[in-house]
């Protein structure tokens, strides 16, 4: 199989990611015809940072502060293949959940949404597209400190906007004592939409290519650069490895229950559930369960002590758990004569889609603004999904 691992040495943005996926074989036509789409023909050339040769890619355009619909009016009108088009699309549906999460969800791109920043995402897009990987890792990303100006003013480093993709992509990092931004928004949301599959499932490879994107800044002790590394390896494994978290109470409400599972949920458990008990001495209670990543049990398991009042939480260790292959793609469709992009989750195994299902909280929000069931918008999304699938197991 071959998998693609990005390394960011001294993290990430987006002109270092185009460079650094150039530089490990990409179609380079392919990616200039698809960011001069956008803007002029960009300069792609090999520089050195710190001695080692890398390849730097500059646009040439300025600031233009849009919305989530011009950036992917524009997105849309560019001559790339279409699958580079949706992931694009689905790159900057990230970066707008998180601008809205942190300024409202009125919210414009400033920074991203120039023309550089769109023909970095479309030639990132195009690049990965043209590699025809069968998964991508992110390695832990190295984030900077210090403070960073924006449109909206002064802020601490990372910027509100790539911790929210970093925490929306489920990347690890790391934190360095250099100074000044090492891993940009759209860095982050990039390697947030990129990353597949952990690098648990891969257990070992043999390295075929390795390329370096080259950043702007230039410090004289520090390799400004992104790597990735395309490997050749055998079977990724299909699951990965969760903890179990256990507990019995018999002295908590329902709504205490209720509050507790959301909690987790946004603490970072993958799942959450609570069955009903019947305990010693005939006492109704409830076994409260935690699925979990093993980094998290321990903050977890403090999480339902505290919530809950309970004196002891089972752990059972790195449990092996079956997951399919999954993923979230834009499907466009039109209900009551108004037309939306909503998520579509989809589930594939051995290569072949078996599961659809339509973002819960983009239908309900579309069904509430139609003012019809919530059933009958999902079915409809749902339906035009199956319909891209066929169409594309089809060729068509």
């Amino acid at each position: 199989m071959r998998v693609l691992f990005f390394d960011p040495l001294h993290g990430a943005a987006g002109d270092m990611v185009t460079g650094a996926l150039l530089d490990c074989g990409a179609d380079q036509s392919l990616v200039i015809q698809a960011m001069r789409s956008v803007v002029g023909e960009p300069t792609i050339s090999i520089v050195d940072r710190a001695g080692i040769r890398a390849v730097h890619v500059v646009t040439h355009a300025g600031p233009a502060p849009r919305t989530l619909e011009q950036v992917l009016a524009i997105v849309r009108a560019a001559d790339a293949p279409e699958e580079a088009i949706r992931m694009a699309e689905g790159v900057y549906h990230r970066i707008h959940t998180a601008e809205s999460a942190i300024h409202g969800d009125h919210a414009h791109f400033h920074e991203v949404g120039a023309d550089d920043a769109i023909a970095d995402v479309l030639g990132a897009c195009t690049a990965l597209h043209s590699l025809h990987l069968e998964g991508v890792v992110v390695l832990p990303v190295l984030l900077g400190t210090g403070t960073v100006d924006g449109a909206h003013g002064r802020y601490p480093l990372p910027a509100p906007a790539t911790l929210a993709l970093i925490e929306d992509g489920r990347l690890e990092v790391l934190f360095s004592g250099e100074e000044g931004e090492t891993c940009t928004p759209t860095g982050a949301a990039l390697l947030a939409a990129f990353q597949t599959i952990s690098r648990q499932q891969v257990a070992s490879f043999r390295v075929e290519r390795i390329g370096y994107g080259a950043g702007t800044r230039n410090p004289e002790k520090t390799p400004n650069v992104l790597r990735v590394m395309l490997v050749e390896t055998g079977e990724v494994t299909s699951g990965d490895t969760v903890d179990l978290l256990e507990t019995n109470v018999d002295d908590v409400t329902g709504e205490v229950l209720a509050n507790t599972l959301s909690h987790l949920i946004d603490a970072g458990a993958r799942d959450a559930s609570a069955a009903p008990l019947l305990m010693k001495k005939g006492r109704a209670g409830y076994l409260i369960r935690v699925i979990c990543s093993p980094d998290r049990s321990g903050a977890l398991a403090r999480v339902m002590a505290e919530e809950l009042g309970t004196l002891g939480v089972r752990c059972s260790p790195l449990i092996h758990r079956f997951v399919a292959e999954r993923a979230i793609e834009q499907v466009t469709t039109r209900v009551r004569g108004e037309e939306r992009t909503i998520e579509v989750k989809i589930g594939r195994m051995a290569g072949k889609v078996y599961s659809v299902k339509a973002e819960f909280d983009q239908v309900a929000a579309w069904a509430n603004d139609l003012g019809v069931p919530v059933r009958i918008v999902a079915r409809q999304v749902e339906e035009a999904a199956w319909q891209a699938v066929r169409r594309s197991d089809d060729g068509v």
